[in-house]
């Protein structure tokens, strides 16, 4: 990994290319992200950054936490995330990371966490199939169906898909394209859809297929 940065999904809209073609995007709100820690294999046996996102009044932070903000010189942050990039030479604590460390045609993997869809059913979920509702098949038309033989193996085998709790779930979308970046205003549009609510944060990193 190069390059990393923390932001927000704001919402989706659409832009038009350099071919004039309808684009669906979604915007991002990319930093500013200050340097919070730098971790070294000296002292702690790998090569990372945390960046932090979001202003947060002190009077709502701990006072581990507050130490950690102060140390680094940086005003209380709402989220922390850390990034293992191949080089942080370059990087120091209090640094600031913002939206243009990616351009437009520029591949990204986005993570965030999707929306929460509570106790789903198997078709739902997993997208099994119905039972045809003809005569006979009773009011079971989107249950999950038989689930296992009698004496042979007299058990649910381990895995089987089931209902229950769906979505709220960290989710990585790989291979999304930049289309713009808004480096004035902080702003990145990525073609697709990526996970998360509006408002929710996410974290772009550059694609491990790229």
């Amino acid at each position: 990994m190069q390059k990393g940065i923390i932001g927000k999904k704001m919402g989706m809209t659409q832009i038009f290319d350099e071919n004039g073609k309808v684009v669906p995007v979604t915007v991002v709100e990319a930093g500013p992200c200050p340097v919070v820690q730098k971790k070294t294999p000296e002292s702690d046996g790998y090569t990372a950054v945390q960046l932090g996102y979001g202003d947060v009044s002190a009077k709502k932070v701990t006072k581990p936490e507050k130490g950690h903000f102060d140390k680094a010189g940086v005003a209380p942050k709402r989220t922390l995330r850390e990034f293992r990039l191949a080089d942080i030479s370059g990087m120091n604590v209090g640094d600031i990371v913002k939206a243009d460390v990616f351009a437009a045609g520029e591949r990204v993997d986005v993570v965030g966490t999707s929306k929460g869809k509570g106790y789903a059913g198997a078709i739902k979920r997993w997208g099994q199939h119905r039972l045809r509702e003809s005569h006979g098949s009773g009011p079971v038309a989107r249950h999950a169906g038989s689930m296992g033989s009698c004496s042979t193996p007299s058990r649910v085998f381990k895995g089987k898909k089931l209902p229950g709790h769906l979505g709220a779930e960290r989710v990585t979308v790989q291979n999304l394209k930049v289309m713009k970046v808004d480096a004035e205003n902080n702003l990145i549009a990525i073609k697709g859809a990526i996970p998360g609510a509006k408002g929710s944060v996410v974290c772009i990193f550059d694609s491990v297929k790229a």
